[in-house]
């Protein structure tokens, strides 16, 4: 079936799940497509069965929190951030509800996560005003990046280059093998007084980069060269003050998952 615009007004809200007591901060499909894992500010982690249409299973990470939670190339590992105790990242078994490794490095919470589509690779931005890339095989920080603003991060399609949206106005595109170098390319996106970025995403093509804001606005970019090719404006984000915090482009008609 094509996705045209006729079939997506054509969609409805078939059921609603409400096993959380508090927001859905984060969420994430496993790279089958089969499952669907949500973290929540009631601290718990629940995982949805996509073709049952059904929840599976809830875990509970009272201890330390829940958000950003990101599934790893394996179904039943998952990388989240924390929310207390510490800004710790963990790494999470689901199979036992055990943690494999833990990765320390940010000094205040981490509000960006993204795992590489090609490898053990994953890169977290923090308000500590740094990017972290780092190795599920290890629990040393991999890269170090400084940065002036907070960061939002995510790789393209090849996880050959990230992109880093910086200071509320700037995405940079970096080299993952050299940004230490600096980024091969700036692009200036329009400035609003008291915003902030809250998400990047690729288009599984790797041509358009789709921005998200605290005030519900999202761009979308061509990632070559940086021209603003469509803004839309959700309204319920602004009015709740949380922001949009996945997002999903489409390669054709910059479709929109939240």
């Amino acid at each position: 079936m094509k996705l045209d615009e006729k079939v997506w007004r054509s969609f409805q809200i078939s059921k609603v799940f409400r096993e959380n007591t508090n927001r859905i901060n984060a969420m994430d499909y496993s790279s089958s497509g089969e499952l669907l894992i949500t973290s929540s500010d009631d601290d718990s982690i629940v995982i949805y069965d996509c073709e049952e249409g059904k929840s599976k299973r809830t875990l509970l990470s009272k201890k330390y929190g829940v958000s950003l939670i990101r599934y790893t190339h394996a179904p039943n590992t998952v990388l989240h951030s924390s929310t207390k105790l510490d800004d710790t990242i963990r790494y999470l078994s689901l199979h036992d509800n055990k943690y494999l490794r833990y990765f320390k490095g940010h000094q205040k919470r981490v509000v960006s996560l993204c795992m590489s589509p090609i490898d053990d690779t994953f890169i977290s931005g923090g308000l500590d005003k740094s990017i972290r890339v780092w190795d599920l095989r290890s629990p040393n920080c991999a890269g170090l990046m400084h940065v002036t603003g907070r960061p939002v991060a995510a790789f393209d399609n090849e996880g050959l280059i990230f992109a880093a949206g910086i200071d509320t106005e700037y995405v940079k595109l970096y080299d993952l093998r050299s940004f230490d170098r600096g980024p091969f390319s700036t692009f200036k996106i329009p400035y609003e007084r008291g915003t902030e970025l809250t998400g990047l995403s690729f288009s599984p093509d790797g041509r358009h980069i789709l921005v998200s804001t605290s005030n519900g606005v999202l761009r979308v970019l061509h990632a070559f060269n940086g021209q603003i090719i469509q803004t839309f404006t959700v309204s319920y984000a602004s009015s709740c003050n949380c922001g949009l915090f996945m997002v999903i482009v489409s390669c054709n008609h910059y479709t929109v998952f939240m």
